[in-house]
């Protein structure tokens, strides 16, 4: 078995209602997903976080490389490309595209052998998985605070125990949405904060000892991912746990921040940090610092799949009763391939995701949906 093609599909739609975090703006949806093909007939999906356009060309730039390879030599692939275009980046960019490839061969493997990825990687140990909602966004055009509790009473409704709001907007105003927020949704459901690094660290520190009132379970890109010193003296200096990690690429920028004790939680994205292969390795280091891993979740289906293989595999930290479960991040931001490009949707039901045992990511592409959101084939 060879690799015949790669191919890419970048998936654009324009948004019917714009929204902003702290520091960029959504008028679109783009992302782009990986093709591999195999002389067999066997296919591998994957996705690349980030920029689609810069994605694209740099898969287009490494596939070459693959083609008439084994694809089932997964390690040895990574560690080419990364040899290969490590001059060029051990972050961003080149790792995004890696990682759309590395799980497109995880999943050309999990058919191969019939068998879910997780089964590949150790064996699961859960079905299912809590998730909680991602969004509280700023909505372009509405006002915040109307717009957030809509949001938010939606959730409520639709079952999630456990919700993650944007800040970074100012401390006053976040202050005002997070109180309105926990009084809306009560005492029991868990509430997170998403400062998309939109602060430095004093105004950081500020706001989470103000928030933490507000029983905060964590507090997540406080201030920008560089700021490895200001994420160590956030730990110390507000009293809510401190999370990031999704834009720290590889192991070695993982094990860099772990080192430095920047997070209480690393937020490592399958899609961005260097795929399937470089996650598991990140898991070793979570044991080896004793840091609770709540992996980020930001794209299509197939994004959705590959993290869903990950939470089967993450071991109970520490291993006992009352180990903290897996959580798992389901965007609920307006995004038309989250489902429409899978033949069976990945949903929830009152919070709860049930992990697809199918083989390789366990989903099958609609083809037609897939044409139909792409701009630019490949």
């Amino acid at each position: 078995m060879q690799i015949a093609s790669i191919h890419t599909h970048l998936l654009s739609q324009p948004l019917d209602q714009p929204f902003e975090s702290a520091t960029m703006s959504f008028t679109t949806r783009q992302h782009l997903i990986v093709e591999i093909r195999c002389d067999n007939g066997l296919i591998g999906w994957g996705e690349c976080l980030g920029h689609a356009d810069i994605n694209q060309a740099i898969v287009k730039a490494m596939a070459p490389s693959l083609v008439g390879k084994n694809p089932l030599d997964i390690e040895r692939h990574w560690l080419m490309l990364y040899n290969q275009f490590r001059d060029q980046g051990q972050r961003g960019a080149i790792i995004n595209a890696i990682s759309g490839l590395d799980i497109a061969l995880w999943d050309i493997a999990g058919h191969f052998y019939q068998q879910p990825i997780s089964q590949l990687m150790g064996g699961a140990f859960r079905s299912h998985v809590t998730a909680y909602a991602t969004g509280g966004f700023r909505v372009l055009g509405k006002e915040r605070s109307t717009s957030l509790g809509e949001e938010v009473h939606g959730f409520i409704e639709a079952g999630f125990k456990a919700i993650k709001i944007k800040i970074g907007f100012g401390l006053e105003d976040d202050l005002r949405d997070i109180a309105a927020v926990r009084d809306i949704i009560g005492p029991d459901i868990s509430l997170m904060i998403d400062a998309n690094h939109g602060y430095d660290a004093l105004a950081a520190a500020k706001l989470g000892r103000e928030a933490s009132q507000f029983n905060i379970d964590w507090f997540e890109e406080p201030v920008v991912p560089e700021a490895l010193n200001s994420y160590s003296a956030l730990r110390t200096s507000q009293p809510i746990p401190v999370a990031g990690g999704e834009t720290w690429h590889t192991r070695w920028g993982i094990a860099t921040a772990l080192q430095q004790g920047c997070v209480d939680i690393i937020q490592p994205d399958i899609c961005g940090v260097g795929g399937l292969s470089e996650v598991r390795k990140i898991l070793t280091l979570c044991d080896i610092y004793d840091v609770r891993c709540v992996p980020h979740v930001w794209g299509t289906g197939i994004a959705l799949a590959a993290a869903l293989q990950l939470h089967a595999i993450l071991p109970p930290a520490p291993p006992s009763c009352g180990s903290s479960a897996a959580l798992l991040e389901f965007d609920q931001t307006p995004n038309p391939f989250r489902s429409s490009i899978l033949t069976t949707s990945i949903d929830h039901k009152d919070g709860i995701v049930e992990i697809p045992q199918g083989p390789g990511l366990g989903v099958d592409i609609d083809r037609e949906a897939l044409a139909s959101f792409t701009k630019i084939p490949s």
